[in-house]
């Protein structure tokens, strides 16, 4: 399953590289000749895509939310929805917006809030991010040991997981098996640099959900596979 991917900035779609958000510019897509997410995501499940994950970045950022634009979108194909939330409340007000609400680490502060959400929360409507960066998990808050970040995510038994590699984020480089090697023992979701040849390779082991962004938006990648 391809899941395609919008970053929203300023109540528009935006794209970039590696995660160096201030250098973001309105998305180019063969989806809508518009940046405008809604159009684009009307687009994506008129072409058969089932959902769509969406980064808000001014959320992510704590400077403001898209949460407006984000429920119109979640009228037309369900949402995964990165918008930072790292606390119970957080958690709340984003499922309102949207289908599903990730949780990563990238912006979790502590273990015991993840505990609090998972035990709060519907794990259907929950998904665990392992944000990767130069190989390591990356965190603003936590300096996390990955096996042990590992046991503790088996603990929780999330429905899905996704394994994103920053570093990788609109390069279209191609993923680091490697890598997702070490988490096979999860339920995953993979995203950062996807191209077409990945997807074979990730199958043989057992994976079969990808977050795609820039080789979908510029037509290198089908949304069918």
């Amino acid at each position: 399953m391809i899941i395609p991917v919008l970053d929203l900035k300023n109540g528009i779609a935006v794209s970039g590289k590696s995660g160096k958000r201030e250098t973001y510019k309105p998305l180019k897509t063969v989806f809508h000749e518009s940046a405008s997410p809604e159009e684009i995501a009307k687009s994506l499940r008129d072409a058969g895509a089932v959902r769509i994950y969406i980064a808000d970045l001014d959320s992510i950022e704590n400077r403001k939310s898209n949460f407006d634009v984000i429920r119109k979108v979640n009228k037309h194909i369900p949402v995964m929805l990165d918008c930072g939330a790292k606390s119970v409340s957080d958690v709340q007000k984003a499922l309102e917006a949207a289908d599903k609400v990730i949780i990563a680490t990238e912006t979790l502060e502590n273990m015991d809030e993840l505990n609090n959400i998972f035990d709060k929360f519907d794990k259907n409507r929950l998904i665990i991010s392992i944000d990767i960066k130069d190989g390591k998990i990356f965190s603003k808050c936590l300096n996390i040991d990955v096996n042990y970040f590992i046991r503790k995510i088996e603990e929780l038994n999330p429905q899905e997981v996704i394994l994103l590699d920053i570093s990788q984020v609109g390069t279209e480089k191609g993923v680091n098996e490697e890598l997702i090697k070490k988490f096979l023992k999860l339920p995953l979701i993979i995203g950062g640099g996807i191209t077409s040849k990945d997807i074979p390779k990730l199958e043989k082991l057992g994976i079969n959900k990808f977050l795609v962004g820039s080789a979908l938006h510029n037509g290198k990648l089908a949304l069918k596979i």
